[in-house]
């Protein structure tokens, strides 16, 4: 069975940091582009940050650019995201995706962790 979980979410001051995991397990976790997306009370889904199936290219949303960094470990099987200078606009539910080589539509995903910032 394919899963994705998060983990390291949770309630942090304006200014502080937190880093997100997402385990992946049931798939060949190489084979796939991995993303973070997040959601907050309200809004639509929006992306956060990518990263290629090798960690060689990523890109991030205008508004996380130079504060948040995603990365990954195969031999793991995980995604991270490092989230600094956290601002109570970052508060939302953060989910990692997977989209398979060679495909345009995120197919895997994660239920989400909490992460709220306080002012």
């Amino acid at each position: 069975q394919v899963q994705l979980i998060e983990s390291g979410g949770g309630l942090v001051q304006a200014g502080g940091s937190l880093r997100l995991s997402c385990a992946a397990s049931g798939l060949t976790f190489s084979s796939y582009h991995m993303a973070w997306f997040r959601q907050a009370p309200g809004k639509d889904r929006e992306f956060v940050a990518f990263i290629n199936w090798i960690g060689g290219v990523t890109n991030y949303a205008a508004s996380v650019k130079g504060r948040f960094t995603i990365s990954r470990d195969n031999a793991k099987n995980t995604v991270y995201l490092q989230m600094n200078n956290l601002k109570p606009e970052d508060s939302a539910v953060y989910s990692c995706a997977g989209r398979r080589l060679g495909s345009q539509e995120y197919t895997l995903w994660g239920q989400g962790t909490q992460v709220t910032v306080s002012s």
